[in-house]
């Protein structure tokens, strides 16, 4: 068996990605800073990661503790890498590292005197009141500077409502709350900054932005880029397909469109556009695809976790909701490149050239066992900290095993080898997590004693680090979008917000959701896709649900939205993000995103109307004709209008296609996403005439040339 680094195909040293290290965390540069400070940073990070493996897999800590520590970190690792990575000169670097040292001591307040803030619950101190306060201060700072002003803003504003709305008309007037109060409810209980979101980000999210850090160092990206290449690399539009794939790919292990743009897109960008496709394609292609990664079974992104632990339901409902809808966005994104291709006349790399996407798998097999792992613990009914730690667990079982296995010489020996261990780490379903966490040190114990080995336990140090950094945007944004969570369970404005949705409604829901949609994409242009989520279903899912919408789909209606607000102009992070790679304006590459993301905006509205595309309960046909027979025909249905919609946007299909074409395809492609009477049937009929008339056209020219 060969180790998971083992040397790749003929093409590999054309398609790595950049190691994760290099990888820049939202408005921060790259590493921990220069000199004994960045090393502090860095050691901080790894006892961030060390401190969250502990709590997930040993639980012993109050859920609050947690929380408050949790956040602790965020600000002391937050703060003390806008230091050194920010600060211009000593003293504010000083200063910095003081409002982490500061930030973390509200977790440590929080953690000594447990006991003492339930028993006074409703009665605090002025050392209360004084930490509480910093607290919130804090985060806000934090949030701006990691974030940027948008979300800070928008949350001081909700903070600004809890304060002043006593003196606002209705129906936004509420019976005013006094400070201590206010204090109180943010900064100590479970519905503000330690509300659901941190909890999420520290009982979930940490573990698996770790657990992508620990499959990236150990070579995953590799493996993903070799295979996606092989297998894709040499059909029509060949390096933009390897986009979409690996992208694709990359998501199933991390779950961040920024991140997957920044890690794959150096490669996958600057690949198209050397075989033909302009900048600003070859950027919206890869933002486009990176976004994707975050609806992308078995493991999505960040705010699948929440949305679980939101609706409480199990992880593995979500993941069904989202398996059809992912496999129409990826579809949609590899069709509309296929036309553009075809429109251009580029064609696949050479064979020649790529690697073998099989020996890929062959040479680097032992990398995909963890996820296995992961997937089958997640679908299996264990929590999703448990399933993420122990997969996390079974990734460094991997990495240090590797040089041990690589020192043994006849490969039936290292069989044996490979066997053993794998035995011994599966045991812990039985033995429990110590069995496993003394396997983990006995193979630390065999990597220290040899020399060959010993750089493998710095590679899991690296990994906890750049583990606990690439957490930190999302655990910011958990914290600072309580604030807004807390003001909304305060003041109870969200009835007012819920009751305007559901009014509008009665009469029309296609415009509750057209103003659902406007909400999202509106605050998309300012703050992430987590946020974004959590703040516009706090709102809008209560209403939906009122208005008929099953709870999911209009949970997974939101997330859409929250995904495609990182695509759409003005804004769109995730083109601006591909805008360096791709030397291309942010603004051009949005455009082109918008355009190949055509499934990203149809999808909702088609769930809401046939709840069974997301596999949620059925209606007319399913009825008729049974469940399975509806699922198959809707899904078939938005293949074929989505696809008539691409030759709609590009113009091509067998040949260019003339304006009337395009318009018949348009139509078609509009009737089958109604769900009106015979809709349908004028949608199946516009699509064979399109068809029809296209391949016409195209065979008299052939023959007339």
């Amino acid at each position: 068996m060969s180790a998971p680094s083992a040397a790749p195909g003929p093409a590999s040293s054309a398609v790595h990605a950049p190691d994760v290290h290099e990888e820049v965390t939202e408005g921060l540069p790259p590493g921990f800073g220069p000199g004994i400070m960045g090393k502090v940073a860095f050691w901080i990070a790894v006892a961030f990661s060390l401190f969250q493996l502990w709590t997930a897999g040993y639980g012993t800590l109050p859920s609050q503790v947690v929380r408050a520590m949790h956040v602790g970190f965020l600000l002391l690792l937050g703060f003390g890498l806008v230091g050194n990575l920010l600060a211009r000169t000593a003293v504010t670097r000083t200063i910095f590292w003081g409002l982490g040292l500061i930030g973390f001591g509200t977790g440590i307040y929080n953690w000594v005197l447990y006991e003492e803030l339930i028993r006074r619950t409703g009665f605090l101190t002025h050392a209360d009141l004084v930490v509480g306060t910093v607290l919130v201060v804090l985060v806000f700072e934090a949030s701006r500077r990691l974030m940027g002003w948008p979300l800070a803003i928008i949350a001081g504003l909700f903070l600004a409502y809890c304060f002043l709305g006593q003196h606002m008309p209705p129906p936004f007037i509420h019976r005013g709350y006094d400070f201590e109060q206010i204090v109180e409810h943010f900064a100590f209980g479970t519905e503000g900054i330690y509300g659901t979101p941190i909890y999420v980000s520290s009982a979930y999210i940490f573990i698996f932005v770790v657990f992508a850090a620990f499959l990236e160092r150990a070579g995953m990206l590799n493996l993903f880029n070799d295979f996606a290449l092989g297998l894709v690399g040499g059909v029509r539009g060949g390096p933009a397909q390897v986009a979409v794939l690996s992208s694709a790919l990359m998501g199933t292990i991390s779950g961040s469109g920024v991140a997957n743009v920044v890690a794959s897109g150096q490669f996958t960008i600057p690949m198209m556009k050397r075989f033909g496709f302009k900048p600003a394609f070859a950027g919206g292609v890869e933002a486009t695809a990176s976004m994707g990664g975050q609806i992308m079974p078995p493991v999505m992104g960040a705010v699948a976790f929440i949305m679980a632990e939101t609706l409480n339901v199990p992880y593995a409902a979500v993941v069904q909701a989202a398996i059809l809808p992912a496999v129409l966005y990826f579809g949609v994104v590899f069709w509309m490149v296929w036309l553009q291709a075809g429109r251009d006349g580029l064609r696949g790399l050479p064979r020649s050239e790529l690697p073998n996407p099989w020996h890929a798998v062959r040479d680097q097999w032992p990398l995909i066992l963890p996820l296995a792992a992961l997937v089958y613990l997640l679908f299996a009914g264990y929590t999703p900290i448990f399933a993420g730690t122990m997969g996390l667990a079974l990734v460094a079982v991997l990495i240090l095993g590797t040089p041990l296995a690589a020192m043994i010489g006849p490969m039936a020996f290292r069989l044996v080898f490979w066997v053993a261990l794998g035995l011994a780490s599966a045991a812990f379903l039985k033995l429990g997590v110590n069995f496993l966490v003394l396997v983990i040190g006995l193979l630390v114990l065999a990597c220290a004693l040899f020399k060959g080995a010993r750089p493998t336990i710095g590679i899991l140090r690296d990994a906890l680090a750049q583990g606990a950094r690439n957490a930190l945007p999302v655990g910011i944004a958990c914290a600072i979008v309580g604030i807004v969570i807390g003001t909304l369970t305060l003041t109870g404005i969200a009835s007012t917000f819920i009751g305007a949705i559901i009014a509008i409604g009665r009469d029309n829901l296609f415009l509750s959701l057209v103003l659902t949609m406007i909400t999202c994409l509106v605050l998309g242009m300012g703050i992430p896709t987590i946020p974004n989520y959590i703040i516009t279903s706090s709102l809008a899912g209560p209403a939906l649900l009122d208005l008929g919408v099953p709870l999911l789909v209009s949970h997974m209606f939101v997330f859409y939205f929250g995904i495609m607000a990182d695509l759409t102009p003005p804004v769109a992070l995730a083109c601006f993000a591909a805008g360096p790679i791709a030397k291309a304006p942010g603004l051009k590459i949005s455009l082109q995103a918008v355009r190949l993301a055509a499934a990203g905006f149809v999808i909702p509205f088609m769930a809401v109307y046939t709840p069974s595309l997301m596999l949620q309960d059925g209606g007319a046909i399913a009825e008729t004709w049974g469940y399975p027979v509806e699922v198959v025909y809707i899904f078939l249905k938005a293949v074929l209008a989505i696809g008539l919609w691409g030759v709609a946007v590009v113009g091509q299909l067998f040949a260019r296609a003339t304006m009337l074409e395009r318009a018949l395809a348009l139509a078609a492609g509009v009737s089958l996403i109604l769900a009106l009477p015979a809709t349908d049937e004028v949608g199946f009929a516009l699509a064979v005439a399109t068809v029809l008339l296209h391949w016409l056209r195209v065979r008299r020219a052939a023959r007339a040339a």
